[in-house]
């Protein structure tokens, strides 16, 4: 089954009641049983529920595993990920990395005796230089959030398996539609949901996918004993949002490839992130591992400092500034002050996270109204 189908298709059969179409939205807390501990496979809707069944079906179908799990964030699902792990245990991460990711492994879960290391993976290689008897897992984004660095997947995927590490992906930006990291010999992927997957920006959920039967069982026990697990009705609304993704992502890639063109060529930009050009680090490997570039790109002017880069950000009138991103609507942020204010900027700095940098979430409106309000934009600043 095609990609399309399987969105349109995948862990959805017509209501064996009414013949409905659609999923329903199961609303309940708990079902009947016909004698204790008997059953027909849900017990109470924190563990399982059929509308959230269908989209971890659905969503498992297009990152071809055989397992999947829907949390209420993805801080969520990211969260129940690390809680495999052991005091003592040892993290190898990025550098450049969600801030909300950061803030959970260093204030959180740091003061529980797991260690991460922050590494630079332009060079999958470095994570040598970081692995001991301790490190249990690899945690990596790729393309990266801000700086869309691209991490080599395979060659994470050869390192961890080598050293009996679970290896993570955070698809995130990519999505299913662009590159299935359990392909590449990922252990697990882990998405927010409330990005493309959702796609309309009236969701927030998280997801994680394996193919790996241990990994799994102990996901699942977390997923139902900690309970962060997301309502029928959101599931719906994410059920009904994939069934386009196909749709939107080439209308992102085709947006995003035009946009990135438009500022490459902007006297004012001065340095340009958008894995699409062939001058960007591991490009080769992007074009080996993406099936297209994605609509996710930042940028910073010549010479702007803080308050002029926020006046830029507020010159905008397609473009909303706005946390998120993967909504059909365009969104640009201020990572340094918005969705990265967490890490420190001595460290921010360091993976090329500056206060002058933004980000564009580049959505599907008419392409001709994006690059006049990106040129207005700019001529005011």
């Amino acid at each position: 089954m095609k990609f399309g189908t399987k969105a349109i298709h995948a862990g959805q059969e017509p209501d064996p009641t009414t013949g409905a179409i659609m999923t329903p939205i199961f609303q309940t807390s708990t079902y009947v049983q016909s004698s204790p501990g008997k059953h027909k496979g849900y017990a109470y809707a924190r563990g399982k529920n059929p509308t959230r069944t269908a989209l971890e079906d659905c969503i498992a179908a297009l990152e071809n595993a055989k397992h999947g799990l829907c949390f209420s964030s993805g801080m969520g699902a990211t969260d129940a990920v690390i809680k495999m792990l052991r005091p003592g245990d040892e993290v190898i991460t990025g550098n450049d990395l969600y801030g909300g990711s950061y803030r959970m492994f260093t204030k959180v879960f740091a003061n529980y005796g797991i260690k991460f290391h922050f590494i630079d993976l332009n060079d999958a290689n470095n994570i040598k230089n970081y692995i001991n008897e301790n490190t249990k897992l690899l945690w990596v984004e790729t393309p990266t959030n801000p700086t869309m660095q691209i991490v080599d997947i395979v060659a994470c995927a050869t390192i961890a398996k080598a050293n009996k590490i679970i290896f993570a992906v955070d698809n995130t930006f990519a999505s299913p539609y662009l590159q299935n990291p359990l392909d590449l010999g990922a252990d697990i992927v882990m998405h927010s949901v409330t990005k493309y997957l959702g796609g309309h920006s009236d969701v927030v959920m998280g997801a994680l996918l394996t193919s790996d039967e241990k990994i799994y069982e102990q996901l699942a026990f977390i997923h139902n004993s900690c309970g962060a697990t997301p309502g029928p009705m959101d599931s719906f609304l994410v059920l009904r949002g994939i069934k386009t993704l196909h749709l939107r992502m080439k209308a992102h890639c085709e947006n995003g490839r035009a946009i990135a063109h438009f500022l490459k060529a902007h006297p004012k930009v001065d340095k340009l992130y958008w894995p699409g050009f062939e001058s960007h680090p591991n490009h080769e490997i992007a074009k080996k591992q993406m099936r297209d570039f994605g609509g996710m790109i930042s940028f910073s002017l010549k010479g702007a400092d803080l308050e002029k880069t926020f006046k830029l950000a507020s010159s905008f009138k397609v473009f909303s500034l706005a946390e998120s991103l993967g909504g059909v609507e365009s969104l640009i942020n201020h990572p340094a002050t918005m969705t990265h204010a967490s890490i420190p900027k001595e460290e921010r700095e360091k993976a090329g996270v500056t206060d002058g940098l933004l980000r564009l979430s580049v959505g599907v409106e008419d392409i001709e109204d994006l690059l006049a309000d990106i040129e207005q934009a700019l001529d005011a600043n």
